[in-house]
């Protein structure tokens, strides 16, 4: 898709991706690209994003309820105290993605993070949120980058971290649908729609 924003059935103009499947039209309308604060659901976004790669989102959209039952809703304190019991379930938990260098690498951030001072991590990945002045709204898809300087670094800091599975294509994917960068195309009914944004 290299086109601009698409009519859907409303009428609206919405990102081409946003009307593929009943389930991306409400993550479309109601939650990619809007604001995303705290250090569960950050770990949350990281994690999906992570068992992400090399597959499509729609197949970890479709899933994301089996992740919140299968990791206690990604709360970093109680995921850290997985214990290989806790992995085995996870790799026959039909419910999620059993890959297990991604599960594996999951338990694992948990415990880098887990004692953390409370807002660190939040704090941390929305420093890398550039200032939305420097970056002109894409007229479409075609402008819509799959990695920055920003997503590189802050790919870069979460490492030093000791986080693992994270690089700079899947950074920026965290960083568009967290709302760091607002990614909606120009004409989409859904751009601006973080605090102070016009999208109702």
């Amino acid at each position: 898709m290299t086109g601009g924003a698409v009519a859907g059935p409303d009428g609206r103009l919405r990102c081409p991706w946003g009307l593929s499947t009943e389930d991306y039209v409400r993550y479309h309308d109601e939650e990619w690209g809007r604001p995303v604060h705290g250090d569960d659901a950050l770990f949350e976004r990281l994690c999906l994003e992570a068992f992400q790669s090399g597959l499509s989102w729609i197949t970890i959209l479709r899933r994301r309820e089996g992740f919140r039952r299968a990791f206690d809703d990604f709360a970093i304190a109680e995921v850290a105290q997985y214990t290989e019991a806790d992995k085995e379930r996870l790799l026959a938990d039909e419910g999620i993605i059993r890959n297990r260098a991604k599960i594996e690498a999951t338990l694992a951030n948990a415990r880098v993070l887990a004692g953390r001072p409370a807002g660190e991590l939040d704090a941390l990945i929305w420093s890398y949120a550039p200032d939305p002045a420097s970056r002109p709204a894409p007229r479409t898809v075609a402008d819509v980058p799959a990695v920055t300087d920003e997503s590189t670094a802050l790919a870069k800091a979460l490492k030093k971290q000791g986080l693992r599975f994270i690089g700079p294509t899947t950074a920026y994917a965290l960083m568009q649908a967290c709302g760091l960068v607002d990614d909606h195309l120009a004409d989409c009914m859904a751009r601006g729609a973080g605090p102070g944004g016009r999208a109702t």
